[in-house]
């Protein structure tokens, strides 16, 4: 077996890069021609009755089989080559003219000669499974979850960038958030949820779950009780037992979480009053009162999750449990379903003691919620740009919803959930018609969603989520005869 040595092979590198120098190849292509010339596993042995020519040959094909040359590779020249592997000039062409013969290589003039596919029987990667269902592009996305993003002015969104990107870079952390950007979401809730933070701390966020994540590991311990919305969602269910805790289902109606129906002996109950997900449901007023005074009598903590409370288009929305009682609720709210996921933002307004163990948090640890997202916020809030997408969305999402809630109406189709947010639910009879259709669905090109995946025991509520946000307008009104037609009674 032949092996250069190493004052040959940095003579060789020398050389090599001297003659790219008059080359326009950038310093990455030169890297790998260097890496692909110099890395040929070619061992010729001597002592073989086998040709050395055919050796070389049949290892060269061995290499593109393996991949360890690659269609587009440039190989050494006849001359350097066999000086590296030290035989004759003879074997080296020999070698090149039977795979050149076979069509494994090309010599390109004045450039060289490179490796131009791989031979018939190379090993190749496992081919994947065919997809089932339409490439991502084909299918109208119809799940809930998403925001609106198309409907962001992308004038005033580059220019909150641009603004962003205008202050100095930090060189610490700030644990709390940016103070501009926590006044910003002070005034953003009292004009826009009606809450007036006043001495409660104003927490950034990376967005609800990372709040979920810092509240089950600063604030519980291992072991504690989480009751949690049944159906509900499932992403808290599961930071929640991901930190140790112990989750347990708590029903809810049309109006939200049944309070009588709380299980006793829980540290905290997770909730969406303003619009309970997946149902759709509003929690009244008598139910938000009687949740804050067993909430104190009992010593719970209430995790109130403002998912998507700012898109009510019938009435004034109720007061937030955070502006009944400050002292036993953690207010949370998002940038993901008004604006998009994108900037990594969020809120919590919580009691000072949860605001300090939240904060004792991210100090051992070193964690706190990015800045750049929040610095395209303040700026989208300070030239009023925030405010005007806010009004533009409340308007379009309101005549998505009536477009889908009137076509359903005049087919018979039920429809559950308040005039607010951004999907409605369509109930169905069982667990395997809600299956059987998603699957039709999604079939016909529509993306849907289904209660069966939202519960933590045994489904007992099945239906079908449709979200109206994600897609277009165009999309939604293309998709309302097929939605019609698989769900019409």
């Amino acid at each position: 077996m032949l092996q250069l040595c190493a004052d040959k092979w940095h003579a060789d590198r020398a050389n090599f890069k001297a003659s790219e120098k008059a080359t326009s190849a950038s310093p990455t292509q030169v890297k790998q021609r260097w890496a692909v010339e110099t890395a040929l596993p070619v061992a010729l042995d001597r002592e073989s009755q086998e040709p050395l020519a055919v050796q070389l040959a049949d290892a060269l094909r061995s290499a593109a089989a393996e991949g360890r040359l690659r269609s587009g590779d440039r190989l050494p020249s006849t001359r350097a080559l066999a000086e590296r592997l030290q035989v004759s000039r003879t074997v080296t062409a020999a070698a090149y003219e039977q795979l050149h013969a076979e069509g494994w290589i090309a010599g390109r003039h004045g450039s060289g000669t490179y490796v131009t596919t791989t031979p018939p029987g190379a090993l190749r990667k496992r081919p994947r499974k065919p997809l089932e269902v339409k490439e991502a592009a084909e299918i109208v996305d119809l799940a809930p979850g998403a925001p609106w993003a198309g409907g962001l002015d992308r004038a005033a969104w580059r220019r909150a960038w641009r603004a962003a990107a205008d202050s100095a870079p930090l060189s610490r952390h700030t644990r709390a958030g940016l103070p501009e950007y926590r006044e910003a979401i002070a005034e953003h809730l009292l004009r826009h949820r009606g809450l007036a933070v006043n001495d409660d701390p104003v927490l950034a966020t990376g967005g609800t779950t990372a709040a979920l994540t810092e509240l089950a590991v600063a604030v519980f311990k291992r072991g504690d009780a989480i009751a949690v919305e049944e159906p509900g969602y499932q992403r808290a269910v599961w930071t929640f037992r991901a930190a140790g805790l112990k989750v347990l289902p708590s029903a809810v109606d049309e109006e939200g979480l049944l309070v009588d129906a709380v299980p006793r002996g829980v540290r905290a109950v997770y909730c969406s009053p303003a619009h309970q997900y997946p149902l759709g449901g509003r929690m009244s007023a008598g139910r938000r009162v009687a949740l804050v005074e067993r909430a104190r009598r009992d010593g719970w903590l209430v995790i109130e999750d403002d998912y998507d409370g700012e898109l009510r288009y019938d009435v004034a929305p109720l007061p937030l449990l955070a502006a009944l009682a400050p002292d036993v609720v953690v207010h949370l709210g998002t940038t993901s379903k008004i604006l998009t996921p994108m900037l990594g933002t969020g809120w919590m307004v919580a009691p000072e003691s949860i605001a300090g163990a939240v904060l004792g948090h991210r100090d051992r640890t070193g964690t706190a919620p990015a800045a750049a997202g929040q610095r395209v916020l303040v700026e989208l809030a300070r030239t009023g740009d925030l405010g005007r997408h806010l009004r533009k969305l409340r308007r379009e999402l309101s005549e998505r919803r009536a477009l889908l809630v009137e076509a359903f109406h005049a087919n018979k189709i039920p429809v559950l959930g308040d005039d607010a947010g951004a999907h409605i639910v369509v109930p169905v009879a069982s667990i395997e018609r809600e299956q059987k259709l998603l699957r039709v669905a999604e079939q016909r090109g529509l993306r849907l969603d289904g209660l069966g995946r939202h519960h933590i025991n045994k489904p007992e509520v099945h239906g079908l989520a449709i979200g109206y946000s994600a897609c277009s307008r165009d999309q939604l009104i293309a998709a309302l005869p097929v939605l019609v037609e698989l769900l019409r009674p």
